[in-house]
């Protein structure tokens, strides 16, 4: 049971939680024991807080169904449009914005591929699930090609967080799918603490630097978690020691049963105002908001 591997007293936890708990055995194992406060533990492991009610947060809070092209395509802003590639992620954080979300579970993107194919104003394919690491590589090859023989198609970007719970997905097979791959890769890591960033997960993404790719973080603001100077700054500074460039700060997704884990935008603004007074440029995110409807992401700070 993981409240004895993790010397918790049961009551702290959520029972019966409506998203499932998932979570690798490497990152159970840098939680501290009998730490509620653990940063890794606030994120993966379903607290009792859970359980609060609070007004404002609802299943959907960036209303994706609203912008559905087919079951597993969404196209949200010009230019661009993101595939589901999969319901399935190495961990599952507790303050998912898509934990509610109906996905179509079959795998062939026939219909997707077709409404890419037809459309010649977009120019980015998103891949994001779920995580797209959770797919073969098998499938990845073959969801690869179809969309590299798109001509219009010139980014295909890939939004992960697998690596932080298996870094060993980052294998040679999977580095040649994209070394094969005729477009433009971008590949945006999620990460919200140092401690996520450790040798192993370091050197597999280094692996994927080499192949010329950029690499880019995206963080979500979280309370108990990032939400202080000391935190943002170290991991901020262990990306861009490591080549990975902070891309955004993301103000969290009001989604159901993460109240407790929301930080109010003044400290947000706070926060970037004082990462600016002691890093680079290039190592401070843009603080966002996803707005349902706005033609992109909203700028807070």
């Amino acid at each position: 049971m993981l409240a004895d591997f993790l010397e918790l007293d049961p009551s702290s936890l959520s029972k019966n939680p409506r998203f499932p708990l998932n979570l690798p055995r490497r990152i159970a194992n840098k939680i501290n024991k009998a730490d509620l406060n653990d940063p890794l533990l606030r994120q993966f492991v379903p607290l009792a807080e859970e359980q609060c009610i609070a007004e404002g947060f609802v299943d959907d809070p960036v209303q994706d169904v609203s912008f559905c092209r087919s079951k597993k395509l969404l196209q949200k802003y010009e230019g661009r449009a993101l595939l589901l590639t999969t319901s399935t992620c190495a961990m599952n954080c507790r303050f998912c914005f898509r934990k509610n979300f109906d996905y179509e579970q079959k795998t062939p993107f026939d219909q997707e591929i077709a409404h890419i194919q037809g459309d010649s104003s977009l120019q980015e394919i998103i891949l994001s699930g779920g995580d797209p690491l959770s797919l073969s590589d098998t499938d990845l090859k073959q969801l690869f090609d179809r969309i590299g023989a798109i001509e219009h198609v010139k980014i295909i970007r890939f939004h992960t967080r697998f690596p932080v719970g298996i870094p060993e997905r980052i294998n040679e097979s999977f580095l040649q799918i994209l070394v094969d791959c005729p477009k433009q890769i971008v590949f945006i890591l999620h990460s919200n603490h140092p401690k996520e960033l450790d040798p192993d997960v370091l050197s597999a993404l280094k692996s994927i630097q080499k192949q010329g790719i950029p690499l880019l973080l995206q963080t979500v603001l979280l309370k108990g978690v990032n939400d202080s100077l000391e935190t943002l700054k170290a991991l901020f500074e262990k990306c861009i020691h490591n080549g990975i460039l902070p891309y955004y700060l993301h103000q969290l997704d009001r989604v159901e049963g993460s109240a407790h884990m929301e930080v109010p935008e003044e400290r947000g603004k706070e926060l970037i105002k004082e990462l600016r007074s002691c890093l680079p440029g290039y190592a401070i995110p843009t603080y966002v908001a996803e707005i349902p409807g706005k033609p992109n992401k909203t700028v807070l700070f």
